[in-house]
């Protein structure tokens, strides 16, 4: 079994059921000492990429699911995980696959894998970005003051 931890957008199960069909959601849980951040990646403008990085203290909502082997190639595809030419025409970066450990309420700790981005960290999202990710944690049965928290973090202006 390979146990994929899903944060960002992929926490959002009807997303995760098109990007991993046969895929089924184990349970949720934290990333403990880890915390949700944005890193380089998109055009100008257009926001950074979600990510995480090691943070003592902190902890990133999660999704696990039992990634079948057959769905995992799909995935990396689109987290640009298979390739190192990122994500489209000037892009120079693309996500990496980490070890990470999971704590769940009826799992206890879990030994999972999640995606990171492999650029610097830097940059804000756009509004529309953390829309997408409350949205997504809400979906997954994140606490709401999770997702009061993605909410009221600093992003790029609105352009009106």
């Amino acid at each position: 079994m390979s146990i994929y931890a899903a944060y960002g957008t992929n926490l959002d199960p009807a997303q995760m059921a098109r990007r991993a069909p046969r895929s089924p959601l184990l349970t949720t849980g934290w990333l403990e000492g880890w915390r949700l951040t944005f890193g380089e990646g998109l055009p100008a403008g257009s926001g950074a990429l979600a990510t995480l990085a090691e943070d003592p203290g902190q902890r990133v909502f999660v999704a696990l699911y039992d990634l079948m082997e057959w769905d995992e190639p799909h995935l990396d595809s689109w987290e640009g995980a298979d390739r190192r030419d990122g994500f489209g025409a000037g892009a120079a970066c693309a996500y990496r696959k980490v070890t990470v450990r999971a704590r769940t309420a009826d799992m206890g700790t879990v030994t999972a894998w999640a995606y990171v981005l492999d650029a610097y960290e830097g940059g804000l999202p756009s509004a529309i970005q953390l829309g997408q990710l409350a949205a997504a944690a809400e979906k997954a049965g994140a606490p709401g003051s999770y997702v009061s928290d993605l909410l009221a973090r600093e992003c790029l202006p609105t352009e009106l």
